[in-house]
């Protein structure tokens, strides 16, 4: 079955310029890829006529289906309908429904249309115009023979109601697809290369129409199978059995699946065992809370925590010894021991875990460099530390520490 490939264009000086995030791309690649198509590029292009007209030109020879958004409003920056209208050859023409329907969203909001409002529904005799639900730009449909061009708001809201009501819909009707199939392991605790050396020869027996893509992030790395073919059963099946023997090898690096982060596992694990958890943490600063308590749900097992972050707040009110401080220095084993049982302790939780590091870029010494970290776990039943050596990136190093932290629990919580 011959694969139906997409192009995404997103059209602006603001995304070129940094001043917003382009977040439409991710999510049409993920709907797309839901019903068959795979997304070959994503472009970002100015405001600029020659560049907008080439990208439409370029596009047009590799995919199949091109989907634009950006460019739809009523002022002379926004180029996309009139190059449209330039690029397919046709003129512009007052849309009566198009027309109806923006004057009625006005209304309804008590506002009178005014004479720039209407060019909103000035569009390309030759598309085939899309109903916009909630704002006033209609998105068009430009039929080429066996290509389709789509235009659509870049407001992302309006962009995903429109895509799902209409669009969708649209490709499946004109389109016959493949079935695209993806599993997403999520890993972490081992770096992508050390991963990719022990299921090397699991990788290399996987069969042509089976793809791994390696995704790493901070602390973690996803493994994503992509099968394609026409029987979807068949294919679950074999990536399925696929996933089993992989897991013999990637072993205790493997913590879930899909799009659960490493948080709500953690989570799972101590609602599955009944148990409670507090935090002190010196060099995350609150970032591990926050990863804990962004689970719904959370206050089942969370108590809550504390940010000693000065030497004598974690005497005082955490209760750390002056002599393990003076003795040991505050990024220290000893140190971070007396803070995950203090802070279990005074929290009553059966879990206690505590950080204390160097963030950096400043506070270190040739004994304890930028980067340098600690970490530890307690409960009832032992105590474990872990001493880490990240970058010398401040926000990487506050990131890591705490995925690392919430592995610590995870593979140190006592069996069900």
């Amino acid at each position: 079955m011959k694969p139906i490939l997409a192009e995404l264009l997103t059209i602006g000086d603001e995304i070129l310029y940094g001043q917003i995030v382009d977040t439409n791309s991710q999510w049409m690649s993920v709907e797309l890829g839901k019903i068959g198509i795979k997304v070959i590029r994503k472009t970002s292009v100015g405001d600029v006529e020659t560049e907008i007209l080439t990208a439409f030109a370029e596009a047009e020879k590799r995919a199949d289906v091109i989907l634009i958004t950006g460019g739809l409003g009523p002022t002379n920056d926004d180029l996309t309908k009139p190059l449209l209208a330039k690029y397919f050859n046709c003129e512009m023409k007052m849309h009566a429904e198009a027309l109806e329907e923006v004057t009625a969203f006005f209304k309804k909001r008590g506002r009178e249309i005014t004479e720039i409002n209407k060019l909103q529904a000035l569009l390309p005799v030759c598309c085939t115009k899309i109903s916009n639900a909630i704002g006033t730009a209609p998105g068009m449909w430009f039929d080429r023979g066996e290509k389709v061009f789509v235009s659509m708001p870049g407001v992302p809201y309006e962009m995903k109601k429109m895509m799902s009501d209409h669009i969708i819909p649209k490709i499946k009707e004109k389109f016959i697809t493949p079935t695209i199939v993806h599993n997403v392991i999520r890993t972490v605790g081992i770096g992508e290369s050390i991963l990719a050396d022990k299921i090397s020869d699991w990788e290399n027996s996987l069969p042509t129409h089976i793809k791994l893509a390696y995704l790493p992030s901070i602390g973690e790395v996803k493994l994503r199978l992509t099968g394609t073919g026409s029987d979807e059963n068949k294919l679950q099946t074999e990536i399925k059995l696929l996933t089993e023997k992989l897991l013999p090898l990637a072993g205790e690096y493997v913590y879930g699946y899909g799009e659960e982060p490493l948080q709500s596992a953690v989570g799972k694990m101590l609602t599955e065992r009944n148990l409670t958890l507090s935090i002190a943490e010196s060099c995350t600063g609150g970032y591990l809370s926050h990863l804990v308590t962004s689970v719904p749900g959370s206050s089942h097992y969370f108590l809550g925590s504390m940010i000693p972050y000065d030497y004598q707040i974690k005497m005082r009110q955490l209760g750390v010894k002056p002599e393990v401080l003076e003795k040991n220095g505050a990024v220290s084993e000893p140190t971070i021991i007396e803070m995950a049982n203090i802070v279990r302790a005074k929290f009553n939780t059966d879990i206690g875990v505590a950080t204390s590091g160097i963030a950096g870029p400043g506070g270190a010494t040739p004994e304890k460099p930028v980067g340098l970290v600690w970490i530890a776990y307690s409960d009832k039943h032992h105590t474990v530390t872990k001493k880490l050596q990240l970058s010398t990136d401040r926000l990487l190093n506050i990131k890591a520490a705490s995925v690392a932290v919430l592995n610590l629990i995870r593979l140190s919580l006592p069996a069900r």
